[in-house]
């Protein structure tokens, strides 16, 4: 069983031994770790990914003495697993301003083409709660007047409803990178509005047709803390047009259609395991035989 380890908070010495010694003495194979020490914000970040045999301590208990090790050291531990639990994996939707994505997901779940549970949806504005009334998927506005978000909602979220995956439908603010390393490991998935690397930052549409270009595109990509990182990409479509297309035109095809279906194939992709991250690359993983 593959099982992924997240420690997070302030940086001092000796945080990381005493994790990596309880996992290994307990007859764990470390497959992935990775370390990061942001100076300016004094934060240290640990992800470990890891083999784990349940017939030695179930993920539970793993989880439980990993915690008491992270209060010990002033730590954020999270132990997730997609094996833990025999369900379609739960997914966090979060959205802004545009409905179409997120109402892409809860039809292609309706339908079965999805085989996820959206277990909430998650705005920093109110303009998507009719798509998750409109599907009884309970919704929370972790934004103020202003739609600036409280991430301290969206983690205790995330935890409590046991979600598996944080979905960026369109979601148009940053995370933080301490929100990025405390989910890492492949949790969170972000459509982004533009074809990565050529086009990053909030304005893809307008940035390709200054450019001049006929093709135009959306991309499904595995959240890391750099911004629009170009090595976890999921999956990518395009779509042309012809010369002299408005961009008014070419954004109302990308925003109503392609996107919302450039969103769906990714994260296909990822709920039937078709890829994962590692070492913050996509891998393919192979069914077994």
């Amino acid at each position: 069983m593959q099982v992924t380890i997240t420690a997070v908070g302030p940086d001092h010495k000796g945080l990381a031994d005493p994790i990596i010694h309880y996992v290994t003495g307990a007859g764990a194979n470390i497959h992935e770790i990775q370390m990061y020490d942001r100076d300016s914000e004094h934060l240290f970040a640990m992800l470990m990914r890891i083999e784990w045999s349940p017939a030695n301590e179930s993920v539970s208990t793993l989880r439980s003495r990993l915690q008491e090790i992270g209060n010990l050291k002033g730590l954020q531990v999270r132990v997730w697993s997609r094996d833990e639990h025999a369900r379609p994996p739960r997914l966090a939707i979060c959205t802004t301003f545009r409905s179409e994505p997120p109402l892409a997901i809860m039809r292609a779940i309706r339908d079965k083409r999805l085989k996820a549970e959206a277990a909430v949806m998650i705005g920093n504005r109110n303009a998507c709660r009719s798509v998750a009334d409109q599907f009884n998927v309970p919704w929370i506005n972790m934004g103020d007047s202003q739609g600036n978000p409280d991430y301290s909602i969206l983690e205790k979220i995330i935890d409590e409803q046991d979600i598996d995956y944080v979905i960026l439908a369109r979601y148009m603010r940053v995370l933080p990178a301490e929100v990025c390393w405390k989910f890492a490991g492949g949790r969170i998935i972000n459509l982004h509005h533009g074809l990565l690397p050529s086009f990053p930052g909030f304005r893809p549409y307008e940035d390709a047709y200054q450019h001049h270009m006929l093709c135009f595109g959306a991309t499904v990509h595995f959240i890391v803390p750099e911004l629009d990182a170009g090595n976890q990409i999921i999956y990518q479509g395009a779509f042309s047009v012809l010369p002299g297309t408005s961009l008014a035109d070419i954004k109302r095809l990308g925003e109503s259609d392609h996107e919302p279906n450039c969103l769906l194939e990714g994260l296909r992709r990822v709920v039937d395991r078709e890829v994962e991250l590692h070492f913050h690359r996509v891998a393919r993983i192979t069914p077994p035989q």
